[in-house]
């Protein structure tokens, strides 16, 4: 976030969504890892957490989806990019993302919050996710599931643009075209991947293939590890972020 503020040269759209997407990730973990270090929590506090889990994921899941638009209006229509990826189009894009998940926290959290819970609660996971959380009410949970199998399917299939833009890279006849879409968007597709693998296998799971330890690992992976690699998947791949973080450490280094 530093490095696209401070350097000119990365205020695109590109790195515009970059710079929101790391503010996201640091939301996305600061909600679990900080409360990981007590053993209890109050039903109020598990409800929030829940509520800002789902939020901070919806806003990732809308921003990812906000940068696949970025990469198939480069790839796909690079004449009138500047057009189309204008500076009050990005910040409309952002802001939708966060709109988008605040709906998606809040219609699951609203469900949750007309669930009893009955007698001591000793919840299955490190965080107050939904899942875990449904296996503690003392009623019948289907609907609950019903609309968080229904909003995750609805709301995640919006970074399935990826999948036309993959269709349209194929269809470039040369080989150094399709080389070079691929290498544009390769940063993207590992970062969705990661996530949608993880988070989509986690909430629509059957009960039947669930068990503590494989809801934990995949827990980690999307709500702390993905955070933690997000930034350096898309530093290592770029020569532009890496140009400009040397030339800030050179600037530190001439100073001192």
């Amino acid at each position: 976030m530093v490095v696209i503020r401070a350097d000119s040269h990365l205020h695109t759209p590109m790195y515009f969504f970059l710079f929101h997407l790391s503010f996201v990730d640091i939301c996305y973990s600061s909600v679990s890892v900080p409360k990981m270090l007590f053993k209890t929590i109050s039903v109020n506090d598990c409800i929030a957490q829940m509520f800002f889990i789902f939020l901070s994921a919806g806003a990732e899941i809308f921003i990812l989806s906000a940068m696949a638009y970025d990469r198939y209006a480069a790839i796909c229509d690079p004449l009138h990019y500047v057009q189309t990826m204008s500076k009050g189009i990005c910040v409309q894009l952002v802001s939708g993302a966060w709109t988008m998940g605040f709906f998606y926290a809040l219609l699951n959290t609203i469900f949750a919050l007309m669930l009893p819970f009955c007698g001591p609660i000793q919840i299955s996971h490190f965080n107050c996710e939904l899942p875990p959380l449904l296996q503690l009410a003392c009623t019948d949970t289907l609907t609950n599931q019903v609309v968080l199998l229904t909003s995750a399917v609805v709301f995640g299939s919006s970074s399935f643009l990826l999948i036309y833009i993959i269709s349209t890279i194929l269809r470039i006849r040369s080989a150094e075209g399709r080389h070079k879409a691929f290498s544009t968007c390769s940063s993207h597709l590992i970062v969705v991947g990661l996530l949608y693998f993880t988070a989509f296998f986690q909430y629509t799971k059957p009960s039947s293939v669930s068990s503590v330890v494989l809801d934990e690992m995949f827990s980690i992976q999307y709500s702390i590890l993905n955070p933690m690699l997000n930034p350096i998947i898309y530093s290592l791949k770029n020569k532009e972020v890496k140009t400009a973080l040397r030339n800030i450490l050179g600037k530190f280094r001439f100073l001192s």
